[in-house]
């Protein structure tokens, strides 16, 4: 194409310039690199990712204190071994390690105490591969030797908690005090509570499957919605639970 008139000619050419300023102007908003950057991605404002809850494989684990003179487990002593014994059938993800004291004064007793500790753990359904046993001396020979009970589980952890690494207030210290962020413990201490009051660490990740209906509910509700009355739940002692009566 042939422009004749200086005037076009200098205009096309200031469009070219526009046109090309443009092009270099989009291509710099444009990410070639393979790394995609995250916003806040050293400290989120978020909590919940600046303290998030982990799901690691912990140790659970009691002591058993024997006497010199006495072997045999207590009536406490047997509850709380029944109790281990119940929980590891619900939760443990591996056998039980039974340490047991050797060299010490009370030695023969905590292997006498043992025999009764095994018993038990089997009597409540531990097999007996399920139990590991292991001696053990102390490095402290004036500290009591205990017979340790351990198994491992999957727990809920956050934190750990009380790491300030910047200050409150205003301060070189603290650059995102102008912006209003929120400091970087905040929120540690109510993601551990969370993590501690789970009973099954997976409720956090995952939801549990739908038990099946109560089928006598449903027909019961089914009936009344087919014959047109209200399908609520009356409590004939409804009333009684109301604490005062003044006012009628």
């Amino acid at each position: 194409m042939t422009i004749r008139n200086p005037a076009d000619r200098n205009r096309a050419l200031r469009l070219a310039v526009a046109l090309a300023g443009l092009s270099l102007a989009l291509g710099a908003c444009t990410l070639t690199g393979g790394d995609v950057a995250t916003v806040g991605s050293v400290a989120p404002n978020d909590y919940r990712l600046r303290h998030p809850i982990a799901i690691q494989e912990a140790n659970h684990s009691i002591d058993i204190f024997v006497g010199n003179s006495r072997g045999g487990l207590s009536a406490s002593q047997r509850s709380d071994v029944v109790g281990l014994a119940q929980i590891w059938l619900r939760e443990g993800t591996g056998a039980i390690n039974a340490d047991v004291p050797a060299g010490t004064p009370n030695a023969r007793a905590a292997a006498d105490t043992f025999r009764e500790v095994r018993a038990t753990l089997m009597a409540a359904g531990i097999p007996a591969r399920g139990i590991i046993v292991r001696n053990y001396h102390p490095d402290d020979p004036r500290q009591l030797a205990t017979i340790r009970l351990n198994y491992a589980k999957i727990t809920a952890v956050a934190g750990p908690c009380g790491l300030w690494p910047d200050d409150l207030g205003p301060s070189v210290n603290n650059p995102g005090y102008l912006e209003n962020k929120p400091y970087y413990n905040f929120g540690c201490a109510y993601q551990r509570n969370m993590a501690a009051m789970a009973d099954n660490p997976s409720d956090l990740v995952q939801p549990r499957s739908e038990a099946p209906p109560y089928t006598a509910r449903r027909v019961n509700a089914y009936e009344k919605y087919k014959k047109g009355t209200t399908t609520t739940t009356t409590y004939p002692e409804a009333d009684k639970a109301k604490l005062s009566d003044t006012g009628k």
